[in-house]
């Protein structure tokens, strides 16, 4: 249910939203949220040019929102009528019949599939996979001293474990990633880069119809919920974008945490709970995703204070609800383990994939710090730069320096090509 009304319902119509896509917020995020709450609980910003929403950056309302399917929808269509046909954020908030654009049982029957295809993985397994592709990514580099850990770590190692999973030829691996960054990024080049994965897990789909083999994409031809081609291509893009881009960001902006926090100073050799320490406080502070979850108003309504109108673009920023509100809650749908924060999203439409991308996080920074224990950054921490775009935390490069290190060749053998589906 909608909270009640404030005691006076605002109306935020400014003059100058607040601008998202652009170098300023990818270098200053926080300074950016800090700003929009001015406004109250949702404010408005420009995520691309002519493109307005409200940003919620409150914690409470930004729960309320993730779980009141009563008011909001998360179809889009209504609101996507009103914007033009090329405008950049489509490939990202535009609409395509998957769990992420769908409510109800339309939504159930989407979430089943890839509910039941992420079921299939088996986490040792994964670990495993995870393990031996990140020690021959860290034994291409670590002979030189140096390295990118987001270009030669954190973007390939996500990379393989996705394209493994679907069956995706080595060809036409590189064509996913750019696709999906190009989504994220949201620039002029967005709606090509959408169009190029599509192309490309269109004729993956269209090959295993004809020649199942066990991966995910043959699973998913053949689950109860009677996918077409065309919603097993939208499914599978779903899944490898809200993978794969977010997946490597996290590893990359945990990292960043670990070697530029004092607290973690001389402590990389630590291992495990090292990891996973930062991996945690990366999901409060600095989340990959860090601003998503459009909602749109089935109708003409209030919330928490501000009048809304139908069809008009909500979207919740995980990054700002939780930065505002670092405290623990005794609502048990909303906590991510032993903490409250909103990386995750929550209600129905929470990530499906949380257990997966931590445990593939975990293992590649685990593996990174026991081989490069005394890497540090190879530039000052203020010359990083940040991927531009509304939606994404995203470091462009991490480039360290460390002791050169001879690996030997793993001896184990190289590993499944199709992922071991169970039954």
């Amino acid at each position: 249910m909608t909270p009640p009304a404030a005691a006076s319902v605002r109306s935020v119509q400014p003059p100058q939203p607040l601008a998202l896509y652009g170098p300023d917020f990818a270098a200053d995020p926080h300074g950016h949220y800090r700003r929009l709450r001015a406004h109250g609980p949702l404010a408005p910003v420009r995520i691309a040019a002519g493109i307005d929403a409200l940003l919620v950056t409150d914690y409470q309302a930004a729960v309320d929102l993730l779980r009141d399917t009563h008011t909001f929808t998360k179809d889009p269509r209504a609101w996507q009528a009103t914007v033009p046909a090329d405008a950049p954020v489509l490939p990202m908030l535009g609409y395509r019949p998957t769990a992420l654009f769908s409510d109800g049982d339309v939504h159930a029957r989407y979430r089943d599939a890839i509910n039941d295809g992420l079921a299939m993985i088996e986490p040792h397994i994964l670990r495993a996979e995870v393990a031996r592709v990140a020690r021959r990514l860290i034994r291409e580099f670590a002979a030189s001293g140096s390295g990118d850990l987001v270009a030669q770590y954190a973007r390939r190692l996500p990379l393989h474990i996705f394209t493994t999973w679907f069956g995706v030829p080595p060809e036409d691996r590189e064509r996913i990633v750019e696709g999906i960054g190009g989504m994220f990024n949201s620039a002029d080049d967005a709606a090509a880069a959408y169009a190029d994965l599509v192309t490309v897990v269109t004729r993956l789909v269209a090959d295993r119809r004809a020649r199942p083999r066990r991966d995910l994409t043959s699973y998913f031809l053949g689950h109860p919920a009677g996918l077409d081609n065309d919603e097993t291509v939208r499914q599978i893009t779903l899944m490898m974008s809200a993978g794969h881009d977010p997946t490597t960001n996290l590893i990359g902006n945990a990292l960043l945490h670990m070697l530029t926090d004092a607290r973690y100073a001389g402590s990389l050799q630590r291992g495990a709970m090292t990891a996973h320490e930062a991996i945690n406080e990366v999901l409060w502070q600095d989340p990959p995703l860090a601003n998503l979850a459009a909602h749109y108003p089935r109708h003409d309504t209030e919330f928490h204070g501000v009048r809304l109108r139908a069809g008009q673009l909500l979207l919740v920023s995980y990054a700002a609800a939780n930065t505002q509100s670092e405290h623990a809650t005794s609502d048990p749908g909303v906590r991510s383990g032993g903490s409250a924060h909103l990386a995750w999203s929550a209600g129905p439409h929470r990530c499906p994939a949380k257990q997966p991308a931590l445990l593939i996080a975990m293992t590649a920074i685990e593996q990174l710090t026991s081989q490069l224990c005394d890497a540090e950054l190879a530039v000052p921490a203020s010359e990083l730069m940040w991927r531009p775009g509304p939606f994404h935390r995203a470091l462009m490069h991490l480039p360290v320096r460390f002791t050169p290190l001879e690996m030997n060749p793993d001896t184990e053998p190289a590993g499944p090509s199709e992922v071991s589906i169970s039954h």
